[in-house]
């Protein structure tokens, strides 16, 4: 859309800084242009009539291309009128798409669903257009099976070197499966130089997969919605397992044993490198719980701390280093161990948790200072043997006012300093949790 609004406001502003006689001109040179370019497709789809016929002939129609574009669309059309901004990161994970913490826990069916996820209009024209092109004369020369086994595994591997490399990075969309794609067709064109086929893919039908091919790799290198380290070993996972699958035969049908034994293969190599990658952990909600705290014990203290204001006695003050040491330091004891328990932090993730950690060590540190204050200020100084306010006793009271202020004013601090970490924790956890590229 911002392309859209960008060209619009070009056209424009050149449309106003021009003369009639200057866009006559362009516009004639504009229709010269379209004119080659509708003369150069006719003569293209002429030369590649004998092809096309004989891929006819071998496979009346493509089924798999065709179902692959109609889920894409489908699942598109179907989020746009679901819920969540389309290119929202969690309404993107609620359909299917791909992320480290859910996908590593049990959730492994996403590798294939986020090939069918697509964040915007524009990358699924570019996907299904390249997708198009390429997969009705590629499923013919294959066969089904091998394009559909190919499609998918690209996909996979994809996926999982997006969650290596970003575990917490949401990814979807089908550049990578096309990109594997991509790597069948230029394994069928490397063993066409080494041996004869039935039906040759001609170079100017390459020549016509060019200008969708080339569009497809400029989008998808700024696109951003998986990155190119991905995408490119999809492109190898589909070049190897075309040599394989396309070598043995001069038809490029491989028999239903090979077939087998690389499915198998490709699944037992996608389990073993999916193993190093269980049990990423999902922060996200210990991260929220760590935030919540501040919310549930400040309020409780404050309204037994306004009622021990009218009361002033000393009981009321012990009771509430009571509150203090028998609920809210437990509670945030209980958190610091659950972050201490956590395995499987993402790297980019782990001064998160850091800061977590931090956080409930110095508000844990400040409601012990509090607490031992508190206790210091219900037990004042006992008076000498004659119960006399002697000058020993003014000393005496005088140094442990000045002590319990001092650790009352620790407190203070350890506080304030546990509040700023805990205000950078909210800030960066809610900038880094759930990104998009």
């Amino acid at each position: 859309m911002a392309w859209i609004v960008v060209l619009g406001v070009l056209a424009a502003f050149v449309y106003r800084v021009t003369t009639a006689e200057e866009r006559t001109k362009v516009l004639r040179a504009l229709l010269t242009d379209a004119e080659g370019l509708v003369a150069l497709v006719k003569r293209n789809r002429r030369d590649c009539a004998p092809f096309l016929d004989a891929l006819r002939a071998r496979t009346r129609f493509a089924i798999v291309t065709p179902v692959i574009v109609a889920l894409n669309v489908i699942v598109f059309v179907s989020m746009i009128f679901g819920h969540g901004a389309l290119g929202n990161p969690d309404t993107l994970v609620a359909w299917g798409a791909n992320i480290g913490p859910r996908t590593s826990n049990a959730e492994w069916w996403r590798l294939v669903t986020a090939s069918f996820i697509h964040s915007g209009l524009v990358p699924l024209i570019v996907n299904m257009a390249a997708l198009w092109q390429l997969g009705v004369v590629l499923e013919s020369v294959v066969g089904r099976l091998v394009f559909a086994l190919v499609y998918v595994a690209a996909g996979i591997v994809a996926g999982l070197s997006s969650i290596a490399a970003h575990p917490v990075t949401v990814s979807a969309g089908a550049s990578g499966a096309i990109a594997g794609v991509y790597g069948l067709l230029f394994a069928c064109g490397v063993w066409d130089r080494f041996r004869p086929s039935e039906i040759p893919i001609p170079l100017v039908v390459a020549k016509r997969l060019a200008p969708a091919a080339a569009l497809f790799v400029i989008y998808n290198a700024f696109d951003g919605a998986l990155e190119m380290r991905a995408e490119l070993l999809a492109f190898v996972s589909g070049f190897v397992s075309g040599l394989v699958l396309t070598g043995g035969a001069g038809d490029r049908r491989p028999a239903h044993r090979l077939l087998g034994a690389v499915t198998a293969a490709t699944a037992a190599l996608v389990v073993a490198a999916a193993i190093p990658l269980r049990g990423i952990a999902d922060i996200e909600p210990e991260i929220a719980r760590v935030l919540e705290i501040e919310k549930r014990t400040v309020p409780e203290y404050r309204a037994a701390e306004a009622r021990s204001m009218k009361s002033r006695t000393g009981a009321t003050a012990t009771a509430l280093a009571d509150l203090i040491e028998a609920k809210i330091m437990p509670e945030l004891q209980a958190e610091r161990d659950r972050l201490a328990a956590l395995r499987g932090v993402p790297r980019e993730q782990q001064h998160l948790i850091a800061d977590a950690d931090e956080y409930v060590r110095l508000r844990s540190e400040s409601w012990r200072l509090r607490a031992q204050g508190l206790r210091r200020t219900a037990a004042p100084v006992r008076r000498d043997a004659a119960g006399e306010l002697t000058a020993s006793w003014r000393d005496r009271a005088e140094k442990d006012h000045r002590l319990t202020q001092v650790m009352l004013g620790r407190a203070e601090a350890a506080e304030r300093t546990s509040l700023e970490v805990r205000q950078r924790l909210d800030y960066t956890a809610g900038a880094t949790t759930n990104a998009v590229p």
